[in-house]
């Protein structure tokens, strides 16, 4: 994590989110924008809450890890999103951990300023209430997408959300097949199931497979495939 000190950025995403309403005056002088490289953590399941988050350029995925060490991914967030408004509203820990898929920024405030100058602040509960419903909202979506399309469906949307970044053209991602498990738990089928969908696409020329990694060879047809059905 670094955070960028110009004071540039901060005012850019405050312009381009319209944001500067949202927060209150005494409030802006405790904004800071902080950058995090693909791959980092932008907070780790169970540490203690300490910043509310804005996520403002990037993608990250948010995902939960059981007692024995399995990871479910639970979701993909593009801007404009919060991180950490449940665990400030209820004062709890950190509940999933957070990772940054593509390079990120991320407008941070401390709960104490939060505490001290937000609490009260209409327009600002209004923002996190609509982020939270919003979130209920897109939830309730995923669940009936598993439930209603097929696999070659769920797996095409889920490369989409992790291979690539609409607001980043040079992001090209990737994904290992040592986290084909997790995959598998996501868009709900079996392990073996899912490399029977992912040779069939293969043989259908719109991913490439090698012994570490799963290749988007023909995104265009894939986007067909998964129609509007992105994981998000």
């Amino acid at each position: 994590m670094k955070e960028l000190k110009d004071g540039e950025h901060l005012h850019q995403y405050l312009r381009m989110y319209q944001l500067e309403s949202v927060f209150p005056e005494s409030l802006l002088l405790h904004l800071t924008v902080y950058s995090f490289d693909q791959g980092e953590h932008i907070c780790s399941q169970g540490d203690p809450a300490l910043y509310l988050y804005v996520l403002v350029k990037g993608k990250i995925k948010i995902f939960t890890t059981s007692a024995d060490g399995k990871a479910l991914i639970l979701s993909f967030k593009t801007p404009l999103e919060l991180i950490g408004d449940i665990e400030y509203i209820r004062g709890r820990d950190i509940i999933n951990t957070v990772e940054a898929v593509t390079p990120v920024h991320m407008i941070g405030v401390h709960h104490r300023w939060l505490k001290k100058y937000g609490s009260d602040h209409a327009p600002l509960l209004q923002f996190m209430l609509d982020i939270i419903t919003q979130k209920f909202y897109v939830k309730s979506n995923s669940l009936s997408f598993n439930l209603l399309h097929p696999v070659e469906v769920r797996l095409a949307g889920y490369l989409l959300a992790v291979s690539f970044d609409e607001s980043d053209a040079q992001f090209k991602g990737q994904i290992r097949t040592t986290s084909l498990n997790d995959v598998a738990n996501l868009i709900g089928t079996s392990y073996r199931h899912l490399n029977r969908v992912i040779a069939q696409l293969c043989a259908e020329g719109l991913l490439e497979r090698t012994q570490s990694l799963i290749l988007i060879k023909n995104k265009e047809r894939l986007r067909r495939l998964a129609g509007h059905n992105i994981y998000e």
